[in-house]
């Protein structure tokens, strides 16, 4: 066998081998099947601390293709309005979807919020400090006409928070590794208010407060685990 063909006949298994690998290397089960998937509607109360569910819903309405969209990825969708005594109102979306691979895993709001003709016009990470949790988040501005809509958001990969499609790809990896597709919860708080800086710390006031109200479990869940737990 000449040395080109030999080459050849090489590649071919080296890609046959690859494949195999790949294929028995695939994850097969579902960690929202061990665990169970949460109930957002329970797992998110209607009241806590000074918040309330507001009367009349200000949240974003979403496209009817936009919608066909997010129903393929999503199990859950939890979306409320929540006001306190001063009249301050928060819009709080969750988003859970029990499959986290490929094709499957959270669209961040700075695909969703432009898909709605929305301009994000600021976009950093920021770090919360929420009791013994360091939350890492990303903040954005949205912009539609007049409207402008500071944004706090983080999405819960199994038991790690992560901000970017970079960092949801590695901890679907990480996930991967054991054989585990990993389940996934995008957590977004906004409102309406051109001061960003203003609005951003209004999002920690309403979240910090929200952990008070979560057991460990839930806490793990949503803000995933603390550094040295499971």
């Amino acid at each position: 066998m000449s040395g080109l063909r030999w080459r050849a006949l090489s590649v071919a298994l080296l890609m046959l081998l690859g494949s195999a690998v790949a294929t028995l290397g695939r994850p097969t089960r579902h960690l929202a099947d061990e665990i169970g998937q949460p109930k957002l509607e329970s797992l998110f109360p209607a009241a806590f601390g000074e918040w309330h569910i507001a009367t009349s819903q200000a949240v974003m309405l979403t496209s009817p293709d936009v919608q066909a969209a997010l129903d393929a990825i999503y199990n859950q969708v939890l979306t409320r309005s929540y006001t306190n005594a001063s009249g301050e109102l928060i819009m709080l979306t969750v988003a859970y979807g029990g499959d986290q691979s490929d094709g499957a895993s959270a669209h961040l709001p700075e695909v969703c919020y432009p898909a709605q003709g929305f301009e994000i016009t600021a976009n950093r990470a920021a770090t919360l400090q929420v009791g013994p949790r360091q939350i890492p988040v990303r903040q954005l501005m949205a912009k539609f006409g007049p409207r402008l809509e500071p944004i706090t958001y983080w999405v819960a990969v199994g038991d790690r928070v992560v901000t970017t499609g970079i960092g949801q790809k590695l901890a679907q990896m990480r996930f991967g590794l054991r054989g585990v597709i990993a389940d996934g919860m995008l957590v977004r708080v906004s409102s309406f208010d051109a001061d960003m800086d203003r609005a951003n710390a209004l999002h920690a006031r309403f979240i910090e407060d929200l952990t008070r109200t979560m057991d460990a479990k839930s806490l793990d869940r949503v803000f995933g685990s603390l550094p040295g737990g499971p």
